[in-house]
């Protein structure tokens, strides 16, 4: 296989996968702060043999894994909401169970179109 076969439309890109963005963002992000913690009593150790990067890198993952959980929560209540309001203009009053993001149309389990 060629590197160009992936790039060049003669593959189709894979379903993306499904989950929890927020779950998983939060974990991230939870992880980071611990493995901050965790060496922040090694502060000197890593002073002293010049890797104190280390440290700074789980603040950072910690630091931008807040950003990322701001967004992908805002993200989620925007789908939400369109949801919300192309139910509305459809005249379903149903809506998804709590924790579960609505299905795009064409996904595998959407209703179809005029069904």
């Amino acid at each position: 296989m060629r590197w160009g076969d992936l790039a060049d439309g003669k593959r189709e890109a894979p379903e993306p996968l499904e989950g929890n963005p927020v779950r998983t963002v939060l974990v991230g992000t939870i992880v980071w702060a611990v493995l901050f913690v965790v060496q922040l009593p090694f502060y000197g150790w890593f002073d002293d043999n010049d890797h104190l990067w280390w440290l700074w890198t789980c603040a950072a993952g910690a630091g931008l894994g807040l950003i990322g959980l701001w967004y992908v929560r805002a993200r989620d209540a925007a789908i939400r909401r369109a949801a919300e309001a192309e139910r509305q203009a459809a005249g379903t009053p149903e809506a998804p169970e709590a924790g579960e993001a609505p299905e795009a149309p064409g996904k595998p389990g959407a209703p179809e179109a005029g069904a």
